[in-house]
């Protein structure tokens, strides 16, 4: 079973995350974003120094953090380079779905034998080759809001499974060794499919069927390469599933928390513009002219609203991530949604606050908190808990219980 970490380990962690991100990241940021490449240094560094197996439990070789300490290790690295953390949750949450979070789930003591000699082999190629893993969700017009089910589907045959479909926006795309694909069982006989009919599988990037398709060129994120991958009649042999059959709808209803992990990386790029305008206005960025703009009221006033609004985030974060758990009770799920809501809009609104406060000048692309602004935006788009999607769920929950209707 996951353990959680002694304070002191946690804070080693976060310490290490928080140089790494500052000495190595931010230097490529600006490259990264530019080329929209991928962050491959970034990730020789994360396998150097043990982060791509960061949520691999300790017995397994890994790091053995938890939900919490990936949240405030995802933080730091937001606030550096915006797509190294992003796609760094992908491949993190691959490790975290089969290990503490699958941990908590209800399994038969075939299932989690076998998931355990499963799991294993999927650590080993983190440890000790190197392995990245991805995780494709969305899949475009009508995708899985958490309800429906996945239009990418599987079929069961000897030794394994056949997989068809496609995933849009699939970041790591061609840089991933494997794809954490969720796909939903075709089981015929006027079957009627639905989310309890989702398997989740890695796919070799290697595996024949599997192509990437698409051009990419976003507005922000531009580092996660998140292009489309196609599936035509893909083999997945039985050993590359990463949790039981039949066990990702408990995940889904049991741990909301699951689908918080992309707030890190947002809520970090909130506290590195407000430290930007800070430092711009006292005069202390390289390459800006070394005037001093704080003496101003508006400026002052500006400043000060921008830490209300960011000291409310991270209230909203912190208590959100130190509540994540198994089965939480009804507030403590709405909350999720609410942190979810308040860090992605909050996050484009600081830096939209911070460009109109640090002025024209800041707009460079010389300068971070241009493409801190375009990656901000990015935020309330991604699936499953969009910004829309979040207020739905916090006004019914709030007004029905379970099992109400009109």
């Amino acid at each position: 079973m996951s353990s959680r970490p002694s304070a002191a380990r946690r804070e080693d962690l976060i310490e290490l995350a928080d140089w790494l991100g500052r000495e190595r990241f931010a230097a490529r940021a600006k490259d990264v974003d530019v080329q929209a490449r991928f962050p491959t240094e970034n990730y020789a560094d994360l396998h150097e120094h043990g982060f791509l197996a960061l949520c691999i439990p300790q017995r397994y070789g890994g790091l053995g953090a938890d939900y919490e300490t990936y949240c405030q290790v995802g933080r730091r690295f937001g606030r550096h380079c915006g797509a190294t953390a992003l796609t760094f949750n992908m491949h993190t949450c691959s490790m975290m779905w089969s290990g503490e979070l699958a941990d908590a789930l209800p399994m038969t003591d075939g299932q989690r034998c076998l998931h355990e000699e499963r799991r294993a082999e999927h650590y080993r190629r983190v440890v000790q080759e190197g392995a990245i893993f991805a995780q494709p969700f969305s899949e475009g017009a009508g995708t899985v809001t958490n309800s429906a089910p996945y239009g990418s589907t599987v079929r069961k045959v000897d030794g394994g499974w056949i997989m068809n479909g496609r995933k849009v926006f699939a970041s790591l795309s061609g840089t991933a060794n494997y794809y954490g694909m969720l796909c939903t069982e075709e089981r015929g006989d006027g079957h009627r499919p639905s989310l309890r009919d989702t398997q989740y599988m890695a796919v070799p990037a290697d595996a024949q069927g599997l192509e990437i398709a698409g051009d990419w060129d976003p507005l922000g994120m531009r580092g996660t390469v998140s292009r489309n991958l196609l599936m035509k009649d893909v083999f997945v042999p039985d050993a590359q599933e990463m949790m039981p059959a039949g066990l990702y709808i408990h995940a889904v209803m049991g741990w909301p928390h699951m689908f918080f992990t992309l707030a890190p990386t947002y809520m970090g790029i909130a506290e590195a513009a407000f430290d930007f305008t800070v430092r711009y206005l006292r005069g202390e960025v390289a390459g800006a002219p070394p005037v001093k703009r704080r003496m101003y009221p508006t400026k002052q006033i500006a400043v000060a609203q921008m830490s209300i609004q960011l000291e409310q985030m991270q209230a909203l974060f912190l208590r959100t991530i130190a509540e994540a758990r198994f089965e939480p009770a009804k507030s403590e799920r709405l909350r999720a949604y609410a942190a979810q809501y308040t860090v992605m809009e909050g996050c484009n609104d600081i830096c939209r606050l911070a460009i109109r406060t640090c002025g024209g000048h800041s707009m460079l692309k010389s300068f971070p908190l241009e493409r801190m602004y375009r990656d901000s935006r990015c935020g309330a788009l991604m699936l499953p808990w969009t910004a829309e999607l979040c207020l739905e769920r916090i006004g019914r929950g709030s007004l029905y219980e379970p099992g109400e209707e009109d």
